[in-house]
């Protein structure tokens, strides 16, 4: 009998929210988590001031309520602690045990991609070298910064003994994570997956570094509700967010027989690589349709059968014209019929905890009926020329939903997910 992977577990932190609720309230109501940073506002750097200073966050988050212990804190990096809350959620929403048994634990694992990890943590304990000497270097500032901790800390809550990685993909990060975790489930290494993806890499370090290459948008820090606008003309750069997504994957016989609540099947992975740029996207996204037919291969699906795809969307340029090049060249005539929408419009882009986040939105989208919107949408790009679901939710029923991931080095995860 073949293998099937469903989803039984989902949960998400995002700048809308720390809940999955939360954050879905915000989505399907068009709000936007993006906010000023005073720090960022206020402080200079070598007497020059950041050239941006938003960022979407997630409000509210104190860690001591998703970890086992309080003391737990202090030896996890931000990147950890959201993954953490994303996974709480997930696994609580699965009805598993709080802890498997070791026999069960040896046919479950954990995946979770990372883009830059523990970036903060890194400055911060090299402030520390310099200025207070080795002495004062925490004995936790390598298990707090390396990006397999998300999973490795996740996989000793849970005793979760099988696979154990972290994917470091930049961007496609989380979107591999939940892909290669569907892939052992469907090879027969495990029977149940905790997976998704987690960064939280916002620092005046890494606005820099992203400023300088001109990839951030530079012209939102007096409305930063409105910077985040992908597939819209005026566009210009992306909004750095945070957050973690997290989905448990089981095997359906296995989520069957102990009667859990299957809310989607994963059907179609697809990766590849545009072999073109560090930065750029291939032209017309060619490297973004081989994975795009990859899934729908996996998944024995015709182009006609997606209902909505939930956009890599970055809100820069190059991306967002690459993107609907590669959906118009692989659905063809429907293209034109297909609901698209980017809901970085409303967290800003997650990085390597993109793909986490948004395959859980998929998800949430296929189950509850509800397409969220791209905000921002005011002035229609003539390159960007598909239904990206303009500003307001969409109440529509469809039967497979795509989430497309993309990043630096070109990258590329697309996942498929399907209503049982």
């Amino acid at each position: 009998m073949s293998r099937r992977v469903v989803v039984t577990g989902l949960g998400m932190s995002t700048p809308l929210g720390v809940t999955t609720e939360a954050s879905w309230s915000g989505l399907v109501n068009g709000r936007s988590g993006i906010r000023v940073v005073e720090d960022w506002k206020k402080n200079d750097f070598g007497g020059q001031p950041l050239p941006v200073h938003i960022a979407g966050m997630v409000p509210d988050f104190n860690p001591e309520e998703w970890v086992e212990q309080k003391k737990d804190v202090r030896r996890m990096e931000r990147f950890i602690l959201l993954a953490q809350a994303a996974a709480k959620q997930a696994w609580d929403s699965s009805g598993l045990p709080a802890q498997l048994s070791d026999e069960e634990g040896d046919r479950a694992g954990c995946i979770v991609g990372v883009g830059l990890g523990g970036l903060g943590g890194i400055i911060d304990a090299w402030e520390n070298l310099r200025h207070k000497g080795p002495r004062r270097v925490s004995a936790f500032f390598i298990p707090a910064i390396v990006s397999n901790l998300a999973p490795g800390n996740l996989s000793i809550r849970y005793n979760l003994r099988g696979a154990n990685w972290a994917p470091a993909s930049a961007c496609t990060s989380g979107a591999h994570g939940i892909g290669e975790a569907a892939m052992h489930i469907l090879t027969g290494r495990a029977d149940l997956m905790l997976c998704g993806g987690a960064e939280a890499c916002c620092d005046p370090l890494a606005v820099a570094g992203f400023a300088i290459m001109h990839a951030l948008c530079a012209t939102g820090n007096d409305a930063p509700e409105k910077a985040s606008r992908p597939f819209e003309k005026n566009r210009n750069g992306f909004v750095m967010g945070e957050g973690a997504g997290m989905l448990v994957l089981e095997e359906y016989e296995h989520a069957k027989k102990r009667g859990a609540t299957i809310y989607a099947e994963l059907v179609g992975y697809g990766s590849s690589a545009d072999a073109n740029h560090i930065t750029a996207p291939s032209e017309g996204g060619e490297g973004a349709q081989r994975a795009f037919k990859e899934a729908l291969r996996m998944a024995k699906l015709d182009p006609s059968a997606v209902g909505y795809i939930n956009a890599h969307g970055t809100s820069t340029p190059f991306n967002d014209k690459s993107e609907t090049d590669a959906i118009k060249a692989v659905f063809g005539d429907h293209a034109r019929k297909l609901a698209v929408s980017s809901t970085k419009s409303m967290t800003g882009h997650l990085l390597g905890g993109a793909g986490g986040v948004e395959g859980v939105i998929s998800v949430l989208a296929l189950h509850r009926g509800v397409l969220p919107p791209t905000i921002n949408y005011d002035e229609p790009d003539p390159a960007c020329d598909l239904d990206y679901v303009p500003n307001v939710a969409r109440e529509v029923k469809v039967d497979v939903v795509q989430s497309n991931s993309f990043g630096f080095g070109g990258t590329n995860g697309v996942l498929l997910f399907r209503r049982v």
